[in-house]
């Protein structure tokens, strides 16, 4: 009735994980949508982490970091590659912080060093075959 508050859930519950090759991780990995236990549930071989805007902390180091502790309660070390769409201060950060984890936990970062051109825009891309 009227008077009736629902609870708004904040975490994924708990269940079996769910294996897929490619996550578009939602939300521009915005820390507020992804964590820890997104990454214990969500397992792939690639991630794609989009971002570009340090001012709405796009991509979140806490999103970052939360790859890095969901990774390491997964039972089996494959291999995972995170596709980031943009150069930030925040993934490079990361990055050197955290690379001897990374290299620990089979995690390789891609940075892509090749340019498509359309029209009048030119941008980064790199090529994923699964």
């Amino acid at each position: 009735p009227g008077n009736t508050k629902v609870a708004k859930a904040t975490a994924v519950p708990p269940g079996p994980p769910v294996y897929l090759d490619l996550v578009y991780i939602p939300n521009h990995s915005n820390s507020k949508n992804v964590d820890v236990e997104f990454f214990k549930r969500v397992r792939s071989s690639y991630y794609v982490v989009s971002g570009n805007d340090s001012a709405a902390e796009e991509p979140s180091r806490a999103v970052l970091d939360s790859l890095l502790e969901g990774k390491a309660q997964w039972e089996s070390n494959m291999q995972v590659t995170l596709i980031p769409t943009h150069d930030s201060e925040v993934m490079r950060e990361w990055y050197q912080e955290t690379h001897e984890k990374q290299q620990d936990l089979n995690i390789m970062v891609l940075a892509s060093s090749s340019t498509v051109v359309m029209q009048d825009e030119s941008f980064p891309a790199c090529k994923i075959e699964l």
